[in-house]
C-alpha cells in the first residue's frame, strides 16, 4: 500500500485542529476522534493532499534502533507496503536474521545510511542514545520517537525527574530542524502486531501521539489505523509526557474514550 494512501485517505481519519497545536488538549476539550461512518463506507472525507515532506509512493521508513519496538513497527510499515532501510547500535551484519524474517522490503544499514534514506523516520533507540542520531539527514523529516525514560537504564534526567521536559521534546531539540511525533511508546511491543482490529470494531484499542505538527499527527493517525488502532492526540510534544512511563495511559489496554480519561488523570511528577 503506498504512503499516498495512509497520507491521502481520511476513512478513518483523525482530524486535528491546527489552532489548538500548541494549546493543551485538555483545557480547549478537544480530542481526535474516529468517524466510524466514513470508516465503515468510505465514501466521504477523502483528501488528496499529503503531508509536507511524505513523498507520494511507496515510502521508505529509516528504522533507528532494532530492538522489540523498532522491528515491530518495521513490520507494520512492511505490511502497510513500504521499505524500511533498519540499523542498530551494533552494525548491519547483526541484523542478517531480522532483515530475512522481514523479507525483500527490508535492509540493513548503519544510522547514517538509515536516516539518509528515510522519507520518514522512526528512532527507537535507548534515550541515554538519543543525541547520536544523525542530524543533517533527518531535516525536514518526519520523526517517529518510540522512546521511553527508564532512569535505571539511562541514567537520571533532571529535567524528565522535575517535570521539565518530556523525553519526545529532548529528541525534538536534538533535532531541530525535524518534525518529532510521540508514537508507540505506550504499547508492549508484541501487541503491536496483534491487538489491532478493523475500524468501526466496537472498543478499539487506541494508542496516543503528540507533536507540534499536525501533519505529523495525522501520518501517524494513519498508521495506527492501517495497524488497527483508533488514536487521540494529547497535544503538542510538551503534553506527550501524559502518556509516557507509570502515567495511567501507559501500556494498558483502552479505548479511545478510556485513553482521553487516562490522560486527564496523568501527573506530572511522579
Amino acid at each position: 500500500m503506498a504512503l499516498a494512501r495512509i497520507c491521502a485517505r481520511r476513512s478513518g481519519a483523525l482530524r486535528y485542529d491546527r489552532a489548538r497545536s500548541a494549546v493543551s488538549p485538555f483545557t480547549m476539550g478537544a480530542i481526535v476522534r474516529t468517524d466510524r461512518t466514513n470508516e465503515r463506507d468510505g465514501r466521504r472525507g477523502r483528501n488528496a493532499g499529503r503531508p509536507p515532506g511524505v513523498a507520494d509512493r511507496m515510502s521508505t521508513f529509516g528504522i533507528i534502533g532494532a530492538g522489540n519496538i523498532g522491528s515491530q513497527v518495521a513490520r507494520v510499515v512492511i505490511a502497510q507496503g513500504h521499505e524500511v532501510v533498519i540499523a542498530n547500535s551494533r552494525g548491519p551484519e547483526t541484523l542478517a536474521g531480522l532483515v530475512e524474517e522481514l523479507g525483500p522490503r527490508a535492509r540493513a544499514a548503519t544510522a547514517q545510511e538509515a536516516a539518509e534514506a528515510a522519507d520518514v523516520a522512526v528512532v527507537s533507540v535507548p534515550l541515554k542514545a538519543y543525541r547520536d542520531i544523525p542530524v543533517e539527514p533527518l531535516a525536514g523529516k518526519i520523526v517517529l520517537d518510540t522512546n521511553n525514560y527508564y532512569w535505571e537504564r539511562d541514567g537520571h534526567v533532571e529535567a524528565l525527574d522535575r517535570g521539565e521536559a518530556t523525553t519526545a521534546g529532548l529528541l525534538q531539540e536534538h533535532l531541530p530542524t525535524s518534525k518529532v511525533v510521540k508514537a508507540f511508546n505506550q504499547i508492549v511491543a508484541a501487541s503491536i502486531t496483534t491487538d489491532g482490529t478493523p475500524a468501526g470494531t466496537e472498543d478499539r484499542r487506541a494508542l496516543a501521539t503528540a507533536s507540534d505538527y499536525p501533519e505529523a499527527v495525522e501520518l501517524v493517525t494513519r498508521i495506527y489505523d492501517e495497524a488497527g488502532f483508533d488514536t487521540v492526540s494529547a497535544g503538542p510534544l510538551s503534553e506527550s509526557w501524559r502518556f509516557e512511563r507509570d502515567r495511567p495511559a501507559y501500556v494498558s489496554r483502552q479505548n479511545a474514550e478510556e485513553l482521553r480519561e487516562n490522560l486527564t488523570k496523568a501527573q506530572r511528577v511522579l
